[in-house]
């Protein structure tokens, strides 16, 4: 237990870069990895309900090279009260060979770089190769990664931002500026949606941002926030108007309200959805088909990520 490495936030977001680990995901998606159903254990507290998740997967090549990993995460409602966090975590990295140890990361940190990097890889095979302008929906903690993931596999030169509270949105501007692109703030929603040739939403609105009346020939849109079977940000026309694909088929028909409510009221077929992630890298899913159709990519989140991203940063760790 000694040589187990603990590995910082500033570690991590030191070792990583978007077109490595957007690559690190395509390939986990075509390999031989095993992803239990994450446990999910409500524990009663007086300021609100907390909840425990365990996120396991590992590697199942046979190779001494194989890890397991698992993403422990905890969410307590109540710290926002405390001015502490209300999410935390933990990823712990084990070989997958011996079972020993390898190191405990922020899994925070790893998190919000996977799901950036997830959506940039959806956008690889459905945002059209041109796509210049990016409109972001949401000025939260995942934002600026998903600017800088989608930048990375398509030439955006303009991002637009909005959010309900104006003065985020012009923050996060800022930060993007600071870093080299043309970032704006932008007060009305649909003119940040239509103007765009990718549009991402990270938000936890419990109304829908993304309509589809703003929707135009050509655009991607990049569902992120939505987490929970009663959250969407995308309402039943963007719906209707788009090819539609999910990072997992399981994930998104059990926990996206993206998927599962139009899949409920009959506005969403299953034979609708297009594609995944694992379908996508293998080709067995065709991805954008022309440059007029509107293409919409659901995200919930796998373990495959995590691990895949963890394992990239321990082999930058040793180098």
């Amino acid at each position: 237990m000694s040589d187990v490495r603990f590995v910082s936030s500033g570690e991590i977001a030191g070792l990583l870069t978007f077109p490595a680990l957007i690559d690190a995901l395509e390939a986990a998606f075509r390999r031989r990895i095993t992803v239990p159903v994450r446990h999910h254990h409500t524990m009663p507290r007086p300021d609100g309900d907390a909840t425990a998740l365990l996120m396991p997967a590992w590697t199942s090549e046979g190779t001494e090279d194989d890890v397991y990993g698992t993403k422990l995460v905890t969410v307590f409602p109540g710290n926002s009260a405390r001015g502490l966090e209300s999410i935390t975590g933990l990823y712990l990295l084990n070989s997958g060979a011996t079972g020993q140890p390898l190191a405990v990361m922020d899994a925070r940190t790893l998190t919000v770089w996977r799901t950036a990097a997830a959506s940039a890889l959806a956008a690889r095979y459905l945002a059209r190769e041109d796509a210049s302008s990016l409109a972001v929906i949401g000025a939260g903690a995942l934002a600026p990664y998903l600017a800088r993931a989608h930048a990375s596999v398509r030439p955006i030169r303009t991002i637009t931002i909005w959010n309900r509270t104006l003065a985020k949105a012009e923050a996060l501007a800022e930060t993007l500026r600071a870093e080299g692109f043309n970032a704006t703030a932008e007060a009305d929603r649909g003119a940040a949606i239509a103007g765009a040739d990718i549009v991402t939403s990270a938000t936890l609105s419990p109304q829908p941002l993304v309509e589809g009346r703003y929707l135009g020939p050509g655009q991607h849109v990049d569902l992120v926030g939505g987490f929970t079977p009663i959250m969407r940000e995308a309402d039943d026309e963007a719906i209707r108007r788009a090819r539609v694909y999910v990072d997992t088929r399981a994930g998104a028909g059990k926990e996206a309200g993206d998927i599962v409510i139009p899949l409920a009221s009959g506005v969403l077929a299953p034979e609708d959805i297009q594609g995944d992630l694992f379908e996508l890298t293998a080709g067995t899913a065709k991805g954008r088909g022309s440059a007029d159709e509107i293409t919409l990519f659901k995200s919930v989140g796998t373990a495959i990520e995590d691990l895949a991203a963890a394992e990239l940063v321990w082999k930058a760790l040793k180098g």
